[in-house]
């Protein structure tokens, strides 16, 4: 199945929310609805786990050195831009090790969506992901985990995350 195909079908499965057995079955034990941890973000600010509170999230595992991940974030800056005001936030997950590092990438390429680093969060093992970057997730206002598609996704497809900020 080609890449365009895969993540139309997820995306499409991303509608379906409460339908996703067989993939929580592919991601492991994830807890539903999904527990949030206080996150520090690399500014130091802290996103506090009550913050979550009937806010949808759409996760990207990243890192620098991923030419995947750049050609990604550009569409997840996208909407993190437009879902400003909205019950869903955007949280980038770097799997790189310096701060400073994570920092100047992101100002290079003009991102503004909030960024920490893996190793400082338990959500990776929360999670049960495979080490694959990007690895995007959803979660939606409930607290359902709903999406976890490694590997990049078209501009169109990450847009439509947008729809994880519905109630329901």
């Amino acid at each position: 199945m080609d890449g365009r195909r895969r993540s139309l079908l997820a995306a499409g499965a991303l509608l379906a929310l409460p339908a996703l057995p067989a993939l929580a079955q592919r991601m492991g034990p994830v807890q539903n609805p999904f527990v949030w941890p206080d996150i520090t973000l690399l500014d130091g600010s802290v996103l506090p786990a009550a913050s979550w509170q009937d806010t949808a999230a759409v996760l990207v595992f990243w890192a620098t050195y991923c030419p995947y991940c750049l050609r990604h974030n550009v569409h997840v800056e996208k909407l993190h831009r437009a879902m400003a005001g909205k019950p869903l936030r955007v949280l980038g997950l770097s799997t790189d090790r310096d701060p400073a590092v994570v920092q100047r990438y992101l100002r290079t390429h003009g991102y503004s969506f909030p960024v920490s680093l893996v190793d400082s969060e338990p959500l990776r093992l929360r999670l049960a992901l495979r080490r694959t970057i990007p690895t995007t997730v959803g979660i939606s206002r409930s607290g359902r985990v709903g999406l976890a598609l490694p590997g990049e996704m078209f501009e169109e497809d990450v847009l439509g995350l947008a729809r994880l900020a519905e109630p329901g």
